[in-house]
């Protein structure tokens, strides 16, 4: 079972300009030619996922506006109407900025979505604010995965919005059980990362870290997090459109990996996070 757990996708009507727009801010910021693997719309990567031999591709969308929230978990709800067809199964989106967050969060448990995306970097709010605190104590208790960016953002470096040390606070107020640290705990930060935050009661997933065009983990590096975290707390994700999903599964298979290992990060572990018995899939 293979499961990618960290997707994007776009509507049909903006992708191409959105994608054309965020690998110009990558150059222009950060000088790295990174450009996309797939179109980035729900039909590009359920096509994607079949070809790869992927069980599941995870979408997790991101609320820029507070009053976004309402329509992208509606949009999730109706793309999982077809997860069955596509194999692509959607999160939902809430923001910082939404003061009804608890009735958000009610209806993304009600609508079946298992869990949703924060990404401090694009809503503009450190990770350690009072704003995420209370939306992800009450998501954990109703036993919603929260995933975050965590790390630098490739096309946002000016500001880091969710450090280890940020992580660590959270950690201290609260202990969310199913939450998922993106991209080895923290982009570009990964030295940091396996200082402070490995062992900790989190989940790592693998997003667009093996890059070699841009910052990238080293095998050793993550052979060593994976044996100190734990291979029952690593998730394989991929960050599509951004990294091609085949190649990421190559690399995860190239690791040299015990086995039990292997298919734990490949889909295992997601799979017991997602409750998949229950999805359409």
């Amino acid at each position: 079972m293979i499961i990618d757990m960290h997707t994007h996708t776009f509507p049909d009507k903006i992708a191409e300009a959105t994608i054309a727009h965020m690998e110009q801010e990558i150059v222009t910021k950060r000088g790295y030619e990174v450009k996309s693997k797939v179109a980035g719309t729900r039909n590009a990567l359920s096509r994607s996922t079949k070809e790869n031999g992927i069980d599941l591709s995870v979408v997790v969308p991101v609320a820029t506006k507070p009053e976004q929230s309402a329509s992208i978990n509606r949009f999730a709800l109706k793309t999982n109407e077809s997860t069955e067809e596509t194999r692509v199964f959607s999160f939902g989106a809430i923001h910082p900025d939404n003061t009804d967050y608890k009735e958000i969060l009610n209806d993304v448990k009600a609508m079946g979505l298992k869990g949703i995306k924060l990404h401090p970097d694009y809503q503009g709010v450190e990770f350690d604010d009072e704003r995420y605190v209370r939306i992800m104590d009450y998501a954990a208790n109703l036993g919603l995965i929260i995933v975050t960016h965590a790390g630098e953002d490739i096309g946002l470096p000016e500001k880091i919005h969710c450090t280890p040390d940020m992580v660590l606070h959270v950690l201290d107020r609260i202990q969310p059980e199913k939450l998922v640290l993106a991209h080895m705990g923290g982009w570009n930060m990964w030295d940091e990362v396996e200082e402070k935050l490995v062992g900790k009661q989190v989940y790592l997933d693998t997003a667009f870290v093996f890059e070699k065009e841009t910052s990238h983990m080293e095998k050793e590096q993550f052979l060593r997090m994976v044996s100190r975290h734990g291979a029952d707390r690593i998730l394989f994700a991929t960050d599509s459109p951004w990294s091609d999903q085949g190649q990421s599964v190559r690399h995860i298979r190239q690791m040299g990996l015990k086995e039990p290992e292997e298919s734990r990060i490949l889909g295992e572990n997601a799979a017991g996070l997602l409750g998949l018995s229950s999805l359409p899939v």
